[in-house]
């Protein structure tokens, strides 16, 4: 495979891979040497599979490696001021043993880390190379974004409900196993298709799958029906691309287009993000790969403390749509509208390699790491992360 097409095989990937790899060292690569890393690339190389300073260089430069659209930022910048804390004496505990704050940057391989209570930094750090102008890419962050856009869609009018059929809006499945998959089910990854996210199977369906989105619904469209919708969970990267295409169908945009216009504008993001897409000509997944600055995401984690009303009283998700979006589903009490609810009254977005945005809105509290974990996913690395989450926001309830 092509370069781009090593990417776009991850775009509806999610890599069951588990590991205990740690770095004895800080990992650091100067971002004036990333061209050369990246030149050494093999026709070959998958993102997913990368190593070492080609790991990192690849990670905060998505946008050369496959096409991309853009979400553009606007003149007015929602400020962050500062409130540093003293994180001097911070630990945190996984399996008896207790750990810092430095220790977290270097074994969880952090790239950034922004904390964010009653919307002021009281803890930023970068590692890697990285600094707070560094993008980096999201991976299935970007689903949860794309549930945003679904509830600004609603909000327009471009969408009715949740609870309208897919094939509403993708008139190209009508006759398929989707029939009867509302929209609500595909979010809450319920739709009750067949598909096996096992990416280390070359011969599994997100190995396999097409990145041409055409092309795509024609294959998850030839895809058996399992189960009744909305009656089983199954974490389904490909179907959040169908999400995405029914976003643009209905507002008859891109959604990069689309972003910047609802939320990365009005909201006051400080800079412009990359979304891959579908080809040079094609529109952006679903699922996967916006690669936007750390403090932007620490923005969006504002943005959704505010339940999606912008400064003026305008709102841009419907009244309750967050509420619902962290509802947990009939088919999965961790799960929501393309939200994770690992724990009772907070949710995340999260994206392999460590990419996260924690929010506690009831400390207020928006924690927003970019990471690049030697694995996709890994128990080891994902205890640590947890660990560190509990202990930031203990600290700062004293």
């Amino acid at each position: 495979m092509s370069m781009h097409k090593s990417i776009s095989a991850l775009g509806v990937a999610t890599a069951l891979l588990v590991g205990s790899v740690h770095a004895e060292a800080p990992r650091y690569l100067d971002p004036a040497n990333d061209a050369a890393v990246l030149s050494s690339l093999g026709a070959e190389s998958s993102l997913l599979f990368l190593e070492g300073d080609a790991q990192i260089a690849a990670f905060r430069n998505v946008d050369v490696l496959a096409p991309v659209r853009h979400v553009a930022s606007g003149d007015n910048v929602r400020p962050l001021t500062e409130a540093r804390r003293d994180f001097t004496g911070f630990r945190y505990e996984v399996d008896g043993a207790h750990y810092d704050l430095d220790h977290f940057m270097r074994h969880n391989h952090v790239g950034g880390l922004l904390v964010l209570e009653d919307g002021e930094i009281v803890l930023e750090r970068y590692g890697l190379g990285n600094s707070r102008d560094t993008r980096w890419v999201s991976f299935s962050v970007t689903k949860s974004v794309v549930s945003l856009l679904v509830g600004a869609a609603i909000e327009e009018g471009y969408i009715a409900s949740v609870d309208d059929p897919v094939t509403d809006y993708l008139p190209q499945l009508r006759g398929s196993a989707y029939d009867g998959v509302s929209i609500r089910h595909v979010l809450q990854m319920a739709s009750g298709t067949d598909w096996n996210e096992d990416y280390a199977d070359p011969e599994s369906d997100v190995a396999s799958s097409p990145s041409d989105m055409l092309e795509l619904m024609h294959f998850l469209g030839a895809k058996p029906r399992l189960a009744e919708p909305g009656a089983v969970f199954n974490y389904n990267t490909g179907e959040t691309n169908l999400a995405g295409a029914i976003v643009r169908a209905a507002v008859g945009n891109n959604l990069g287009a689309y972003l910047s216009r609802t939320i990365w504008q009005p909201w006051g993001m400080e800079d412009d993000a990359t979304w891959v897409a579908h080809g040079p000509q094609g529109g952006e997944w679903g699922g996967c790969c916006i690669s936007p600055t750390l403090r932007d995401w620490g923005r969006l984690g504002l943005f959704l403390l505010a339940d999606g009303v912008l400064d003026d009283g305008t709102r841009v998700l419907p009244e309750g749509w967050l509420a619902e979006s962290l509802t947990p589903s009939p088919a999965a009490d961790h799960y929501g509208y393309l939200w994770w609810l690992p724990v009772e009254g907070r949710f995340r977005a999260l994206g392999i390699f460590g990419q996260a945005i924690h929010v506690d809105p009831e400390a207020r509290l928006i924690i927003a790491v970019q990471s690049a974990w030697p694995q996709a996913t890994s128990e080891v690395f994902g205890a640590h992360r947890d660990a560190f989450f509990a202990a930031v926001e203990a600290k700062l309830a004293d």
